[in-house]
């Protein structure tokens, strides 16, 4: 089959290449996979990749072409969903039962591609900040992939939503109650999701309320945040690192069903063949997509 696959020395890492067909375990099913969403932490992974001969992607979707041998997972047949730390870039990919999710009839396998990763990292990190109805939430870089899925799930949970963009079109009709590009003269906030990193993070900390938390949960900016002696030492405030984790399938079915209904906005800001994946990643890595990139492997 053909996959993009790391190759050092290459633009921007990955090239086309004819790769063995994944066998799949007992509890995996196997899919053809259409389209793939592409996230920034991946992207630039692949770049500075040393090693060659691996597939990259976390996002896939697609149809499946064989079920899995222990029962587990959906019918051979069905338009699925799917996540992994690695093999998306490829036509075939074998995943977890664990890890996929049975795409709604009417929704666009290449708009359900966008989910996974940047879909339930909003969704998980809002969950672990606690009840978020009335409370002040701000969501750094906020126009990216996380931070629109952000925004609107925030609202969802009756937050007032402040997000923070550069590019800040279309933000307040996804949810946001404040659209601003600096984070100068805002009022004291309960939840942050930082995007950034640096500086950023130094500035939100400070913004943060006593009892406030902070989930880090990306660092597009590529700079170090240095904090000022003992401005960490502080009664209630709590910076935590967040990762998404496994066992995706839950969270994708109900992303999924508010996308099916309406309820979930997604932008796909850049589309195309992954022939062109250089075009993707210099888009996405130079911040110029709002919303998500998705490759088609046509």
């Amino acid at each position: 089959m053909r996959a993009l696959v790391t190759t050092p020395g290459s633009r921007f890492g990955v090239t086309v290449q004819e790769v063995p067909d994944p066998v799949p375990a007992p509890d995996q099913v196997l899919v053809e996979v259409a389209h793939s969403s592409l996230n920034f932490g991946e992207v630039f992974r692949a770049k500075s990749a040393e090693a060659a001969g691996e597939v990259f992607g976390w996002d896939a979707s697609g149809v499946v072409v064989a079920a899995a041998a222990d029962g587990s997972g959906p019918a051979v047949g069905s338009r699925v969903l799917t996540f992994d730390y690695g093999g998306g870039w490829a036509r075939r990919r074998a995943v977890a039962a664990n890890e996929v999710a049975v795409v709604p009839e009417g929704v666009d396998l290449a708009v359900a591609s966008t989910l996974p990763v940047a879909g339930v990292t909003a969704l998980r990190a809002l969950r672990n900040s606690g009840s978020l109805l009335g409370k002040r939430v701000l969501i750094t870089g906020a126009s990216g992939g996380v931070g629109r899925f952000a925004v609107q799930l925030a609202a969802r949970a009756g937050a007032h939503v402040i997000a923070n963009a550069a590019r800040g079109a279309g933000l307040a009709e996804l949810g946001a109650h404040e659209v601003v590009a600096s984070l100068d003269d805002l009022e004291p906030v309960d939840v942050v999701l930082d995007n950034v990193g640096g500086s950023h993070l130094v500035r939100v900390h400070e913004l943060l309320t006593t009892d406030g938390v902070i989930q880090s949960i990306g660092w597009t900016s590529g700079e170090p945040a240095v904090f000022p002696p003992y401005s960490t030492v502080a009664l209630g405030k709590r910076l935590v690192g967040f990762q998404a984790g496994t066992g995706f399938a839950p969270d994708l079915a109900y992303l999924l069903d508010l996308l099916g209904r309406g309820a979930l906005s997604v932008e796909v800001g850049w589309r195309g063949s992954w022939e062109k994946f250089d075009e993707a990643a210099e888009a996405l890595l130079g911040r110029k997509v709002s919303g998500k990139a998705v490759i088609d492997l046509d």
